[in-house]
């Protein structure tokens, strides 16, 4: 699904877009999902966001990275009345996303399969009620830190398109990546975590269904942190 993008694509994703063969059936599921689920970013954004879904929704919240598609499925299904938006630029995940919804039938999903600063751009301002991004890829050498895509910039593209109030999540079970992440809110000056005490970002999400990712770290001993940051 690769062919044909522009290097622009680039900006905000690094590594592999594909793993394993795709199945014939997910392969299908992933065609016609993407025909029609997928946002078409070649045509202007609407002025109201609510009017992409199917369904009548009243509100609008975007997942980063969605992964084995364990979070955005459950929040999906548990709240009808929201519109929700998934980026996924690997292929394999897309195609496991789509098989699910060829089953679940969302009507208040939409999915974009490229790097997520150019549907960000794409979006009108003051557009999302939340914006998730979780278990992102950590860069752990310094000399990657770059990639990481909580970055001045892209925080002001959050910045932009969040509601007053909107909120910003992000959960890591990488420390630096954690403490990265409050710093780099901190300097933008647009965002105010919403932590009162330790225990408010080592509980999970209210209904929080867990992911692959967190079940590795887990196992492996690490920590994960849950922050919530409010935009003003």
């Amino acid at each position: 699904m690769t062919e044909g993008r522009a290097s622009r694509s680039t900006e905000a994703f690094f590594g592999r877009r594909r793993g394993k063969p795709v199945r014939p059936q997910q392969a299908a599921a992933l065609v016609e999902g993407l025909k029609r689920h997928g946002l078409d970013l070649g045509q202007p954004a609407p002025a109201d966001v609510r009017g992409l879904f199917e369904a009548d929704v009243s509100a609008v919240r975007l997942e980063i990275g969605f992964g084995g598609g364990e979070h955005l499925l459950n929040e999906a299904t548990g709240h009808p009345a929201a519109g929700f938006i998934g980026v996924e630029p690997f292929v394999n995940s897309m195609a496991k996303m789509m098989a699910a919804q060829a089953q679940a039938r969302l009507a208040n999903l939409r999915v974009y399969d490229d790097d997520a600063t150019r549907l960000l751009d794409w979006l009108p301002d003051a557009s999302l009620d939340g914006i998730d991004l979780f278990y992102p890829d950590p860069w752990p050498k310094k000399k990657h830190w770059k990639r990481r895509f909580v970055s001045p910039v892209n925080l002001a593209r959050f910045h932009r398109v969040l509601k007053p109030g909107g909120l910003f999540r992000f959960a890591s079970d990488i420390e630096s990546y954690v403490n990265w992440t409050l710093l780099h809110c901190d300097a933008h000056g647009g965002f105010e975590w919403l932590a009162a005490d330790a225990g408010d970002w080592r509980t999970p999400y209210r209904g929080w269904p867990g992911t692959r990712y967190e079940a590795k770290a887990l196992r492996e001993g690490r920590t994960p942190a849950y922050l919530t940051f409010r935009r003003r």
